[in-house]
């Protein structure tokens, strides 16, 4: 196959290291980059596209129901089995820092690659978050002005979460509640990633991972989502918070302070960070602790029970 393909700047790229560590960063953030094209892409639909677009009731009628949240969930989930299909094939498709420190903890990934995954994550889930916003902006303009938000004064919650999450108001502005979230939607999610490549489990084909991934997104923005937006991604947040931060959702962005109405939350940044690399790292040894081991000691009494074969036995 290798052969039928000329590279698309002929055979001299392999010398910039393509089959080596910029390679898997190029693909690291090629699949992070589909990942929050895809997944801002449909939170824009449901906030600003449709309303904006007379497809609803009003300029600025959102959150009509449990649709839209399902429409949010779905997007969610096909555009992260769209990512790992993108990039699974050169680096397993991490795309997210918390993937990343979780299997550097305990499957041997090198940990000098980690921080150039984390940036080259951070860098693609910041221009995928660029491309929502130059492809949307008019409808984000159009929604702030028929809703009489200003993203300058701080009050431009619903095109903001566009891009970034925030905690929920029955949280009453505590971020503890958040942090929690954060830790087990992130735990279970990296426990479902080990779950399904594991070889030594029930794992599914290669051809079907990716499909099942975005599964599991789907089920913890099912179940866990409304908490705080279920990041459950350092880089999916803080790449697209810096294209609000530099659009002019000021405090909002950065450090992550809101306070109007019944909702108030203050510096709320770091939470979507901290929570997910935690979360990764208790979802890994989970894991291992009640499955991991487990089938790691049946492996080894199968092959203990094996009889030795002699030289010449068939």
């Amino acid at each position: 196959m290798a052969t039928e393909i000329r590279p698309l700047h002929g055979e001299g790229r392999t010398a910039f290291g393509l089959s080596g560590l910029w390679g898997e960063l190029m693909a690291e953030f090629m699949g992070t980059l589909v990942i929050l094209a895809f997944g801002d892409g449909v939170v824009a639909v449901a906030v600003a596209g449709l309303p904006g677009s007379g497809r609803t009731a009003g300029p600025t009628q959102i959150w009509s129901g449990v649709g839209d949240w399902l429409l949010i969930t779905w997007g969610w989930a096909f555009a992260v089995a769209l990512a790992v299909y993108v990039a699974g094939g050169v680096t397993g498709a991490h795309l997210n820092p918390a993937v990343t420190l979780g299997l550097a903890v305990r499957r041997r990934f090198s940990w000098n690659k980690v921080l150039p995954y984390w940036a080259a994550q951070i860098v693609g889930a910041f221009v995928g978050g660029l491309i929502v916003y130059m492809v949307y902006g008019p409808a984000i303009q159009a929604f702030d002005l028929a809703a009489k938000n200003v993203p300058q004064q701080g009050t431009a919650l619903a095109t903001y979460s566009i891009f970034a999450t925030f905690p929920a108001a029955y949280f009453h502005g505590s971020n503890v509640g958040p942090l929690i979230d954060q830790i087990v939607g992130t735990a279970f999610l990296l426990m479902f990633i080990l779950a399904l490549t594991d070889s030594r489990n029930l794992s599914p084909g290669a051809n079907m991972w990716p499909f099942l991934v975005g599964i599991v997104i789907a089920a913890i923005g099912m179940s866990y989502g409304p908490n705080a937006g279920y990041a459950i991604n350092p880089a999916r947040d803080f790449g697209p918070r810096m294209v609000a931060w530099l659009f002019g959702w000021g405090k909002t962005a950065f450090p992550g302070t809101y306070n109007v109405g019944g909702l108030h939350f203050s510096n709320y940044f770091w939470i979507p960070i901290v929570g997910p690399l935690v979360g990764g790292v208790v979802g890994v040894l989970i894991y291992d602790f009640f499955v991991g081991d487990v089938l790691h000691a049946r492996l080894k009494k199968h092959e203990e029970a094996e009889p030795e074969r002699t030289f010449g036995e068939e």
